[in-house]
């Protein structure tokens, strides 16, 4: 015969499974760091603003109304978008709270 027979090695070290999981698990921290805290971040500032709305704050939502808030209840506030003209609209639905005066400047 002219090929010899191949045996297979074992594995000498018990780290070798450690150091395949390794690039894993630091993807996994990047993803974490990257995209998933900064959109928590992102969630907890939201909803601490929505929670602090109050009647006379002027608004955008994230349909693109702007409006002025008459009334504020629990899941819901009230913008009155020309005058005369009012919405219910959801609180989550505000998107930005814009300076005073911005809407007589449009």
């Amino acid at each position: 015969m002219l090929i010899s027979p191949a045996f297979a090695q074992g594995v000498t070290g018990g780290d070798a499974g450690w150091a395949e999981l390794l690039p894993i698990v630091l993807m996994f921290v990047l993803l974490y760091f990257m995209m998933i805290r900064p959109q928590m971040k992102r969630a907890k500032e939201h909803k601490s603003m929505t929670e602090a709305l109050q009647k006379g704050d002027e608004v955008v939502t994230t349909g693109g109304l702007l409006g002025k808030i008459t009334k504020v209840s629990d899941a819901y506030i009230t913008l009155e978008v020309a005058s005369g003209i009012e919405i219910n609209v959801q609180r989550p639905a505000v998107q930005t709270i814009l300076p005073k005066g911005t809407l007589k400047s449009i």
